[in-house]
């Protein structure tokens, strides 16, 4: 009997005693781990504040919309215009005529407009578009490249649109005759590299507004000055797709504009950050001893 009572309170002791430990460790758990939340919380704060002091630009904008091609003028001369020309694809048609041999697609700045943007067009101002008109011998991966260009030495070559600001999105208009065609835009870093931004399918009828979003891995800042690097427009490019016809067909786009950021923090010498100016004063500067 003595021995039967001896092991019972022995091993309620026992029992006792590793409750006591366990809840110790659960209180010494739940302590580290609100320390480690605080410290967490703490890097956080010191990481925002930090961030924020380097890229103070991206904090405060100034949004704006800017409209970049207004596809009036076929000279390039006024004002948001240049000169565009188009290239098709590898299949792209020459069709042999009386006349003599005609390549596709044809390109011309077309007398139209989209009613939804022009409800009454200006008097004194001939509103365009740019039209192509397409073929292709053999359906497929066909495309055509819409190019901005400016004239050199008797021959076009390519003058990509450089974007103002911090850009955050693009849209244009297009006319769909209901192909299952789809458009892209190519944009250009300032390391040279190239990123296509989809506006996606121009299977409609008419005049459409066709929008696409600038991903924010697309990087147009740095943290050194000038802090600003801007983005530039090289083409845009339609494509075919293998199910749908490709041997007629008509696209017009007009006014392509850019949603962006044009606030840019001021500082006392920041004349001396502007590259344009920063070659003017350079070319007028004197340099004695200098060869």
């Amino acid at each position: 009997m003595k021995r039967v009572l001896s092991i019972f309170f022995t091993e309620n002791y026992l029992t006792k005693k590793i409750d006591a430990h366990i809840i110790q460790l659960d209180e010494r758990w739940q302590k580290e781990s609100r320390m480690k939340r605080g410290i967490s919380l703490c890097i956080g704060i010191l990481l925002l504040v930090g961030a924020g002091g380097v890229y103070a630009d991206e904090v405060t904008e100034n949004i704006q919309a800017i409209v970049i091609e207004t596809f009036d003028d076929p000279t390039g001369q006024e004002a948001n215009s240049h000169i565009w020309i188009a290239r098709g694809s590898k299949y792209a048609s020459v069709i042999e005529t009386d006349q003599g041999s005609v390549a596709y697609p044809q390109w011309a700045y077309v007398e139209s407009y989209p009613e939804a943007l022009f409800r009454r067009p200006p008097e004194d101002k001939t509103l365009r578009v740019f039209g192509i008109h397409g073929k292709f011998d053999l359906k497929g991966y066909n495309y055509v490249e819409f190019f901005p260009v400016r004239e050199e030495n008797g021959e076009y070559v390519p003058d990509p649109i450089v974007l103002p600001g911090r850009v955050k999105e693009m849209d244009l208009w297009v006319w769909g005759s209901n192909h299952n065609y789809t458009l892209e835009a190519h944009i250009q870093d300032y390391m040279g590299r190239i990123h296509v931004l989809d506006f996606g399918s121009i299977k409609f009828k008419g005049w459409k507004n066709l929008r696409v979003k600038f991903p924010g891995a697309i990087q147009q800042a740095v943290q050194y000055v000038p802090s600003l690097k801007q983005l530039s427009l090289v083409k845009l490019v339609l494509w075919t797709t293998p199910e749908e016809k490709v041997d007629d067909f008509y696209v017009y786009i007009d006014q392509i504009k850019v949603l962006t950021d044009l606030f840019e923090t001021g500082f006392d010498g920041d004349v001396l950050a502007n590259p344009e100016q920063v070659q003017d004063l350079w070319a007028n500067a004197p340099a004695p001893g200098r060869e």
